[in-house]
């Protein structure tokens, strides 16, 4: 899942803040069509959480997968140094 250059962005951004799938788009310079595509897999993989406000979904990160994630990143950063 992680393997995907776009699914790592998207979780980079969601590792910040909850954002809608036009939010998420504008930032990556994706289309939403691509971003919500990325969603749906990462939803069904429990990596991603969805809250609907009104006709709105808004995506973020379970604080465990969002701390997940930061470790992560951090490892590969330093090894990069």
């Amino acid at each position: 899942m992680l393997g995907d250059v776009t699914r790592v962005r998207i979780l980079d951004v969601l590792s910040r803040d909850e954002h809608c799938v036009g939010d998420i788009a504008d930032r990556l310079g994706l289309s939403e069509s691509a971003v919500s595509h990325h969603l749906r897999a990462l939803r069904q993989m429990r990596l991603v959480e969805a809250r609907k406000n009104g006709r709105q979904v808004f995506y973020s990160l379970d604080a465990h997968v969002a701390s997940l994630f930061r470790h992560g990143l951090d490892h590969v950063q330093k090894a990069n140094e």
